[in-house]
């Protein structure tokens, strides 16, 4: 099985170091302190104001890069937290006390972290853009001489946490190829058991009725007996009813089957159509089109009367027309449950 290749890297990282649920918040709150430490250490250095500044973009573009859902960044989130490190270096270096109080950019520590999680996002190349802003940042303090050469280097240190991240995820592309694998044929399996249960589930169901309406007569029929013109009729009925639970077999409950059956025996010509509307619909609104249906059919002496359940989607959920020698009238019942009677 082919996997595509954009979906490996969606999948990736973030998947296999189980960043889910109670650990991917415990992993914020590492990442948000970590950072609030490190941004607290320019207030020494730096004007409080832009230093305030620097932390608060930093801590919120921490929080975005791991809260945003998504197994990859939105480029939305991407480009707010690529450039978090290098316009909160640049408020952290503002020089606003002298060059010798100034002897490191803490700033680039919490970059360095951020841009390591941007890669486990699935964004190396918007970290990387993330690490070039930060350098040149550092390099035109160091040109305007408001950072010492040994203070420049030593900011960009911190750099080597992006590049063992990114190394790392280099070398684990093809654990998170056959994550995906191992993800892709787990999902179809599932629904394939799914599928299966529910195909058993609704065998046992229909066998279960089957027993129930027909075993008497079958069994009967099978002694060799002659049967009468009631049971005829009674064989008669009992074909129509096993027939609804094969067009709709959501519509086959005790009360509506047997308003049928006594419809029919009056007569009356009984169609239940069931297109697939009734899945997912709340059991009240179900219980409404039914008792809705049962009370169409246990009123008809003649003609026909034709229940369906509509389309998926539809403004109407169900409709019940009733045909008489005299009158037509058509009942619908609405999504929402209101009920519509048409002469």
């Amino acid at each position: 099985m082919r996997t595509d290749p954009s979906r490996d890297t969606g999948f990736g990282l973030h998947e296999l170091l189980g960043l889910r649920g109670g650990a991917a918040w415990l992993f914020l709150v590492i990442l948000e302190v970590t950072i609030a430490l490190s941004m607290a250490r320019n207030f020494d250095t730096t004007a409080a104001v832009p230093a305030l500044a620097a932390m608060i973009v930093m801590v919120v573009a921490g929080a975005l890069a791991l809260i945003v859902p998504g197994e990859r960044l939105p480029w939305a989130a991407t480009a707010f937290v690529a450039a978090a490190g290098a316009v909160a270096t640049a408020l952290a270096s503002v020089d606003q006390s002298p060059p010798h109080a100034r002897y490191m950019v803490w700033t680039t520590y919490a970059t360095s972290y951020l841009l390591a999680v941007l890669v486990l996002r699935g964004r190396m190349a918007a970290a990387w853009l993330g690490v070039a802003g930060v350098a040149v940042v550092l390099v035109v303090d160091g040109v305007q001489a408001w950072l010492a050469p040994g203070a420049t280097v030593a900011a960009i240190v911190p750099v080597g946490t992006v590049i063992a991240i990114s190394v790392f995820a280099q070398i684990n592309r093809s654990t998170q190829r056959s994550l995906r694998r191992l993800h892709d044929e787990s999902s179809t399996q599932a629904a394939a058991e799914a599928t299966m249960v529910a195909a058993d589930a609704e065998r046992v169901h229909q066998l279960a009725r089957l027993d129930r309406v027909a075993r008497p007569m079958l069994e009967r029929i099978a002694d060799g007996a002659a049967l009468t013109t009631g049971e005829r009729e009674q064989c008669r009925l009992l074909e129509a009813e096993l027939r609804d639970g094969l067009r709709a077999p959501q519509l086959t409950t005790d009360e509506l089957s047997g308003a049928a059956r006594g419809a029919r025996a009056r007569g009356v010509a009984v169609v239940l159509l069931d297109d697939g509307a009734f899945d997912g619909t709340a059991h009240w609104l179900r219980e409404r089109v039914i008792a809705t249906a049962a009370k169409e059919l246990d009123a008809a002496n003649a003609g026909s009367v034709t229940v369906r359940i509509l389309p998926p989607g539809r403004r109407v959920l169900a409709t019940v027309l009733a045909q008489a020698p005299d009158h037509d009238r058509r009942t619908e019942i609405g999504a929402d449950g209101a009920v519509t009677v048409v002469d």
